[in-house]
């Protein structure tokens, strides 16, 4: 028998989406409403385990009576309100956003976005040369765990705020610079062996564009052997310790390649430990 948690029920909030009556738990987001009634809005910069930042952009929506539109990942749902998703106004600003992003960061490595460039007839070679020709930056391979390549990083500060006080609350990342220069650094710059990480890779875990990666993915992507399509995934139980995180190993051939944990796990969200999101490889010795 399945245990149901036990929570406080919430109003139901009635209101208009595309021209629809829906009904959303108040409290709710659009975007949580909109997911909820099948109706896909892109997201890049949210996270379901962080709290919205509203940096990318690429959800908003129309709210009827608004004079800006709304990012439908923080924007809460009111009773009556009359929310657009597919507009011309929706649709000429996200298509104006991927083709700036797409412009100055190389997404080639990041999840749907060339669906919605071609969804919403982005251009983004208008605006200059290929990002992933231009970047200029090279990958930051200073360690045997993960790589971090700002060159495909949209400063969306999802690894800051998981780095942070809203889950490991070791702060060894954060933004400098300011303008073209701004980026994600550890304190004076300094290698990552050197930094205050403790490399629980929950900064991974956010990243929604692969500018960190574990460093297995790096390597396999530059030899062109990653081929998630291959992968299979298996949820298990960490045995490192007495907690009982939840581990998914991604399996390709007969190898790991990699190791996440589930997101709506009670005990992680998805969080992990330098031990159980890099602690595999003793499983692959053959010796």
């Amino acid at each position: 028998m399945t245990a149901i948690p036990l929570q406080l029920p919430r109003r139901l909030v009635e209101f208009t989406l595309d021209g629809q009556e829906v009904r959303a738990p108040e409290g709710a987001t659009v975007l949580d409403a909109c997911r909820a009634a099948g109706t896909e809005v892109p997201t890049l910069c949210h996270g379901d385990t962080l709290t919205p930042k509203n940096a990318c952009r690429v959800c908003v929506v129309e709210v009827e009576g608004a004079r800006t539109l709304a990012p439908a990942c923080s924007r809460k749902v009111e009773p009556g309100m009359r929310v657009r998703t597919g507009s011309e106004r929706v649709r000429h600003s996200r298509k104006l956003v991927l083709e700036l992003l797409a412009s100055s960061t190389d997404l080639s490595t990041t999840p749907h976005v060339a669906g919605w460039i071609r969804e919403y007839g982005a251009d983004p070679d208008r605006f200059g040369p290929e990002a992933a020709t231009r970047a200029g930056r090279e990958a930051k391979v200073d360690n045997d765990l993960y790589v971090r390549d700002y060159a495909k990083c949209i400063m969306c500060y999802k690894c800051v705020d998981a780095c942070g006080d809203q889950w490991q609350n070791t702060f060894a990342i954060a933004v400098a610079g300011r303008g073209f220069d701004n980026t994600i650094s550890v304190e004076h710059d300094a290698p990552l062996t050197d930094s205050a990480c403790v490399y629980c890779g929950n900064c991974i875990e956010v990243c929604p564009t692969g500018a960190l990666s574990f460093k297995t993915e790096f390597d396999m992507r530059a030899a062109g052997t990653w081929d998630e399509a291959a992968q299979t995934e298996t949820t298990t139980i960490c045995a490192y310790c007495g907690v009982g995180c939840n581990l998914t190993l991604h399996v390709q051939g007969e190898e790991i390649v990699k190791v996440t944990s589930p997101h709506d796990n009670p005990v992680t969200h998805g969080n992990l430990c330098v031990k159980g999101r890099f602690g595999f490889q003793h499983v692959q010795n053959r010796e």
